[in-house]
């Protein structure tokens, strides 16, 4: 129990760490590289129209909000691994179907198929099971930072290989990510010695209802679906803006993307610093929907120009990232004890069903009457997010923490009435299958170490 002192991760979990990050991080890169291409190039497929573009953009997100949860539960009953390398086949199949592809449904069901590998879920139970306790929120910190690294290079990525290969050799390479994935797998995450039930990383099926009737929980889920609504409808409209108001051909819009993003990653750094140092998150999260409403009126009114354009790219971006890196961490804040994994699940279902419909909402407004009408769908949607999350509380500023319980402990519980009344425990669950506890605690008024003693 004093395992807590030692602060350094191990080479064990610096490696398991490191290589499913970087699976992470190819397969994220995969999905998102067509984001900021699709509608240009995509042109040239047979039987292109924006509405099946817009489907195009969207469709894995179909297969993944449906399947995310089943295969976590799967990686539960048969191992993480089988599960994961069959997950970045079916990834990696779907990448070669778009790839081979010369019509625009092939493409559509190309990216159902990458989709269908959603192994989100059993990744994050793999480094649960590969992590020491008191390692496990830095490890997956560390996986959140390269999701969000990876978005951002397939920002710039993406345009420069289509430059390069056409939309068939970004689907190849995309292909090569996940096989690239399984090798990184294979020869550098370590075996797990046990396979642990963990209600932090994975979907405890107990929990789940009450999870569904959160409305705390509802409300970050239905923003983190508008949010990638918001990102896909924009991408059917923003890259052809900059091609006929920007003047910019499709062959150089990587620059912009890149100024985006970075302009957009340090802008957001004070906020976030300032929300968590402050515990004022709530403003925060709220002037960010603020900004991105703002932002797709901007490009609404005044997007006739390129340097107008790349403004509002970089006022966008700067909220986006704000928002999705806000989130995740809103999520585990108001999650009950032992219910942040299925909080989780739910959360990334409402993410990629978001993707999916934004993609085909976007399509079918350009389908009607272009990329005005769409920015001012996607204002109008923002419009709604803020409605929604203006009379949010202020969340919780706790850490969650599971600890082992010795089967003493099981047997005489008057400790986890006492805990549970101690100065700063917000919340206090004993899951008897697991022989363990799951406490959510004020850092503030108390500390890990208190809280261990009561155990």
């Amino acid at each position: 129990m004093n395992d807590h002192n030692n602060d350094a991760m191990n080479a064990l979990e610096r490696r398991a760490t490191a290589g499913l990050s970087l699976v992470f991080a190819f397969r994220m890169l995969g999905m998102f590289m067509v984001l900021p291409v699709l509608a240009t190039y995509g042109q040239e497929l047979s039987g292109a129209t924006p509405f099946l573009l817009g489907l195009a953009i969207g469709a894995y997100g179909l297969t993944q909000a449906f399947l995310q949860i089943p295969f976590g539960m799967l990686s539960d009953r048969f191992g993480r691994l089988p599960v994961i390398y069959i997950g970045l086949l079916i990834f990696a199949a779907g990448s070669v179907v778009a790839g081979l592809s010369d019509s625009v449904w092939g493409v559509i069901a190309g990216r159902i198929l990458q989709g269908a590998g959603a192994i989100s879920a059993a990744v994050m139970a793999l480094l649960s099971d590969v992590t020491r306790e008191q390692h496990r929120t830095k490890a997956m910190a560390v996986i959140g930072i390269s999701i969000g690294i990876s978005f951002s290079v397939a920002m710039v990525v993406g345009p420069l290989v289509t430059r390069g290969f056409g939309l068939s050799g970004l689907f190849w390479f995309t292909a090569a990510m996940a096989i690239l994935g399984i090798f990184i797998i294979a020869l550098s995450v370590p075996k797990p010695a046990v396979q642990l039930q963990h209600r932090e990383s994975g979907v405890a099926p107990a929990a789940l209802s009450a999870t569904l009737r959160n409305v705390a929980l509802l409300r970050l889920d239905f923003g983190i679906f508008v949010l990638h609504a918001l990102l896909m409808a924009s991408f059917i409209a923003l890259p052809l803006t900059l091609v006929e108001q920007g003047g910019l051909p499709k062959e150089e819009h990587w620059w912009v993307y890149l100024v985006a993003m970075f302009v957009g990653f340090f802008a957001m750094l004070p906020f976030i610093i300032y929300g968590e140092k402050k515990r004022k998150m709530k403003r925060v999260f709220i002037g960010a929907i603020s900004v991105l409403l703002l932002s797709e009126l901007f490009f609404w009114w005044f997007g006739q120009n390129l340097t107008l354009l790349v403004i509002g790219t970089i006022i966008f971006f700067t909220a986006f990232n704000l928002l999705e890196a806000s989130l995740p961490s809103l999520i585990s804040k108001v999650a009950p004890a032992g219910a942040k994994g299925t909080a989780m699940g739910v959360y990334s279902t409402s993410q990629f069903l978001g993707a999916a419909l934004g993609g085909i909402f976007g399509g079918w407004l350009f389908s009607l009457g272009g990329a005005s009408i769409v920015f001012a769908g996607c204002a109008a949607l923002a419009a709604l997010w803020l409605f929604f999350a203006a009379n949010m509380q202020e969340p919780p500023y706790v850490t969650s923490l599971r600890l082992p319980v010795s089967p003493a402990a099981l047997q005489a519980t008057q400790w986890l009435t006492a805990l549970r009344s101690q100065a700063g425990v917000m919340d206090a669950v004993l899951v008897a299958e697991e022989a363990a506890v799951y406490v959510k605690f004020d850092t503030q008024i108390i500390d890990r170490a208190t809280v261990e003693t009561y155990l």
